[in-house]
């Protein structure tokens, strides 16, 4: 599913596509997993894209703003997560449509902006006014603006494991399993620790750690372990550069102890049994079998030779 790097690596791409741009009609495939379709359809058509942003793991596009019922122009925006397979790219209106595509809507440029998601996880809304506010009032901080002190604050408050309350939308929004996992590895910190238990100088350590993996997968536009895309259609890089996700039984890069892996919140997490210490109690997992990931070795091939 992708997470904050690859949602802000494509909401970047669209804002330099698209930002800007009349939506002319909209035509909905498959809807079951929209909230109002009719409403997208209605609202959408007509008005302009002023801006794309990432907010968490969602896409929003920005529209103008247009007349409420007190005839009060009111805040707008297409909500948008991509789900496990979804994309939303820019294509020419001569260009044949994907399979899967699921939303189109017809630019003033010629272009068409669809949506294309085989697997339809994700969710695609329209909001405006106070349902908009409340609906991003549910998530916690960004990872990449929140502060020193309120991560610590944040942090070591609740009895959590660390893994799960960096899961956890409602404490920051956007982070997902690849990143929890990459950023205890670089913090030394064991996935199942209890974020109360947490030293100020390790909550600290965990604060930087994430701010800077964040921050080059954005640069290298994230990770693609199966069907990830940019807006330009390019996998992201920064599956060869993972450290501790995925690497079961592979040397640690640090230590060189095998990378192992346990089920935290309900979802696998890979560490270093070494460098991240286990919290005092904790019996010793049984080693498990790797668990093959869709796709990763295809996407990895095609990196490694596309960009020499």
């Amino acid at each position: 599913m992708p997470e904050l790097p690859e949602v802000e690596t494509l909401a970047r791409g669209l804002q330099r596509e698209v930002a800007g741009s009349r939506v002319l009609s909209v035509e909905l495939g498959k809807t079951e997993f929209m909230d109002n379709p009719a409403e997208i359809e209605r609202e959408l058509a007509g008005t302009r894209i002023e801006r794309v942003e990432r907010y968490g793991k969602f896409m929003l596009l920005r529209l103008e703003r247009a007349a409420g019922a007190d005839g009060v122009a009111q805040e707008s925006a297409l909500l948008v997560h991509l789900g496990m397979t979804g994309t939303m790219v820019p294509r020419p209106a001569s260009e044949p449509r994907a399979k899967h595509t699921h939303l189109v809507a017809l630019l003033e440029d010629g272009r068409e902006l669809r949506y294309i998601d085989p697997r339809r996880f994700g969710r695609i809304a329209w909001l405006a006014g106070e349902k908009l506010r409340k609906e991003l009032l549910r998530f916690g901080a960004d990872p990449l603006l929140i502060s020193q002190e309120e991560f610590v604050q944040r942090i070591r408050g609740r009895r959590a494991r660390i893994k799960a309350m960096l899961l956890d939308q409602g404490v920051l929004r956007g982070v997902g399993n690849i990143y929890a996992d990459e950023s205890l590895w670089k913090a030394k910190i064991h996935p199942a620790r209890i974020g109360a238990r947490l030293t100020v100088e390790e909550a600290k350590t965990l604060h930087a750690a994430l701010q800077q993996i964040l921050k080059k997968a954005i640069v290298l536009r994230g990770s693609s372990i199966s069907d990830f895309l940019d807006a330009e259609g390019e996998p992201g890089e920064y599956q060869l550069h993972h450290k501790a996700y995925g690497r079961e039984g592979k040397a640690c890069y640090r230590c060189k102890t095998p990378i192992r892996r346990i089920v935290v919140a309900g979802r696998s997490s890979f560490f270093c049994p070494s460098c991240q210490k286990a919290p005092r109690g904790m019996k010793r997992g049984r080693r498990t079998k790797p668990v093959p990931r869709r796709g990763a070795s295809k996407v990895a091939a095609k990196v490694a030779v596309g960009k020499g």
